[in-house]
């Protein structure tokens, strides 16, 4: 009897609301003090196509899915075809014999644990229903009989989700699927889940969601965005808290209006923001240097997919590492952020508004598929770690001696910053090149001097992120004598530390650095782990390992391994052991 860690696949065509019953399951083993991780994967198309949701049920915390599954779902035979080499020796596959022969599946010779229940006919005869998506309800009450799990925890999260009317169908719905389990099922599933008493109060959230709530608590007022998979879940938030959160949200003809409305925003003296992918940004590029030039502080969130071109619309990767750091032309600062995990998504946005404001540039928060639309459990954020820190901002009435100047050259590269109807200040901008009242210029001398100011400004915040001793980097593990160093920034975050948990259950002890700040590079910080490594392996979503090449022309070091994926899928842990040990 297994309560300790549990994976379920449930899989079907879209439509088929494989989402919504995952979503439904983990929420309902949240409720019951247990940890969850969900990941979905699902194709470019509205119907059809296969789909499919993991989710992670644990007794302590995790960080990412596993290789195998314990029990699937199959809302359709595909499901069966595709993910019964998945499941554990002991795993269980529930389906309905309407679509699926345990004879043309070869159930028997595998010697796997079959529960059949006829979920279509029970949705038409006992449900007395003519919507055929209502048996993922039915079916997630058969997992709960299975695993023994209180059914009041998800009979609570159907009341929470749904309107009374649609309550009620998905209640006898799952309670159907229940009923039958406990009547026609033998009690031989190996897994079980229980409540854990007195656990931890925790919420449930993907990384869209994360990003969007630091954005409204770090003072957004202004996001536009045109939908791009995946970053249309934070747009999907953003609108939905609109009038909640006196915002304003708007979905322009494309993402070249997208970036200009979010700098005009700005201009105003909002916090402004806007989302894209890597399609997207391309369009993007030729804003992103107004917003340089003109030094407007608008936050972007970039949120990778695998490409190039359309690519793989709805998959997940790390390719546009470089893209980020020199997209559009010329030379201006920018601060490229990149969140690990779902904490980070909350917290980094939250301070990329403080940077962009303070230090009057665009602040960059460079995502992907995985991290954003994969939901987990963590505990509240702490709403007061994190100030509102605007920077050298100018309202009501300028006071200066001498006529304001928007672009005043000053040491650290930032000039007080009036905002449009200050009295006795004229706010003036240009995306030429421009003196420092704002009035173009070709003067070689002064574009020197422009150039120097912006530029500058790096300098100053990578000495204050020092200073502060602001997480720009996180060590996992002991500093000395362990067999490797792991690399990598992003979403593999998770991967790796389950990854380490497994290599720790041999006796095998790696160490990690998470790299959070790509610009400024933490060179110091990177430098001192690099100095203490005993081997260095990069773990990368991409093919050409693009953080090596970023840790090399600062450090001038290559790693001595690479453990690199590039087919739109996340790294499980157990291929991830797998390959560091190969390497060791």
């Amino acid at each position: 009897m297994k309560v300790n860690d549990f994976s379920i696949l449930i899989g079907g065509e879209a439509g088929a609301g494989i989402a919504r019953s995952g979503f439904l399951f983990a929420k309902a083993c949240m409720r019951g003090g247990l940890h969850v991780f969900c990941t979905i994967d699902y194709q470019s198309l509205i119907r059809g196509g296969h789909n499919f949701y993991i989710a992670r049920i644990s007794g302590e915390e995790v960080y990412s899915q596993l290789d195998h599954v314990n029990l699937i779902v199959a809302l359709n035979a595909e499901t069966v075809m595709l993910h019964k080499k998945d499941l554990s020796s002991n795993g269980g596959i529930i389906y309905d014999p309407a679509d699926i022969s345990p004879d043309s599946q070869n159930f028997q010779q595998e010697k796997l644990k079959l529960y059949s229940i006829p979920l279509k006919k029970i949705v038409r005869d006992k449900l007395k229903e003519t919507q055929l998506v209502i048996r993922n309800t039915v079916a997630l009450g058969t997992v709960f009989s299975l695993l023994k799990y209180d059914l009041i925890f998800s009979e609570e999260i159907i009341k929470d989700i749904f309107k009374p009317k649609v309550a009620e169908i998905n209640l006898k719905a799952v309670r159907a699927g229940f009923e039958f389990a406990e009547e026609h099922f033998e009690k031989n599933f190996e897994y079980r889940l229980r409540k854990i008493e007195n656990a931890e109060k925790r919420i449930f959230l993907n990384g869209n969601e994360a990003i969007g709530l630091g954005a409204i608590k770090a003072g957004c007022k202004f996001y536009a965005a045109y939908p791009m998979t995946p970053s249309t879940g934070l747009l999907h938030f953003m609108a939905a808290n609109e009038r909640k959160q006196n915002m304003i949200v708007i979905q322009p003809e494309g993402e070249i209006a997208a970036i200009n409305m979010a700098i005009g925003a700005a201009f105003a003296g909002v916090r402004a923001m806007t989302a894209t992918s890597g399609g997207g940004f391309c369009l993007m590029s030729e804003g992103l240097g107004m917003a340089g030039m003109t030094e407007m502080p608008i936050v972007i969130n970039v949120a990778q997919r695998q490409g190039p071109s359309t690519g793989l619309p709805t998959y997940s990767a790390q390719a546009d590492l470089r893209f980020i750091l020199h997209a559009s032309q010329g030379e201006f600062p920018r601060v490229v952020i990149a969140p690990g995990d779902i904490e980070e998504c909350f917290y980094e946005t939250m301070q990329a508004f403080n940077w962009a404001e303070k230090y009057q540039l665009p602040v960059i928060i460079l995502t992907d598929k995985y991290l954003l639309e994969s939901y987990t459990s963590i505990k509240p954020f702490n709403t007061k770690r994190m100030k509102i820190e605007r920077g050298s901002i100018i309202t009501g009435i300028y006071k200066g001696d001498e006529k304001y100047k928007r672009y005043e050259i000053t040491a650290t590269g930032v000039s007080p910053r009036a905002l449009p109807l200050t009295k006795r200040a004229i706010v003036r901008t240009s995306a030429n090149e421009h003196d420092e009242y704002g009035f173009t210029t070709e003067n070689p001398e002064m574009t020197t001097k422009m150039i120097d100011k912006r530029i500058r400004k790096l300098v100053y915040l990578s000495r204050e992120l020092e200073e502060r001793n602001i997480a720009t980097t996180k060590f996992y593990g002991h500093a000395r004598g362990r067999e490797a160093t792991l690399i990598s920034w992003g979403s593999t975050k998770g991967p790796i530390l389950e990854a380490i948990k497994l290599l720790n259950r041999e006796n095998i002890v790696v160490n990690y650095l998470q790299i959070i700040y790509l610009q400024p590079f933490p060179k110091n910080k990177v430098e001192n782990v690099l100095d203490k490594a005993k081997k260095t392996i990069i773990v990368e979503n991409n093919k050409t390992s693009q953080l090596s090449s970023l840790i090399r022309e600062y450090t001038l070091r290559d790693s001595d391994y690479k453990i690199l994926k590039y087919d739109g899928r996340p790294f499980d842990p157990g291929y991830l052991s797998q390959k560091i040990k190969e390497i060791i």
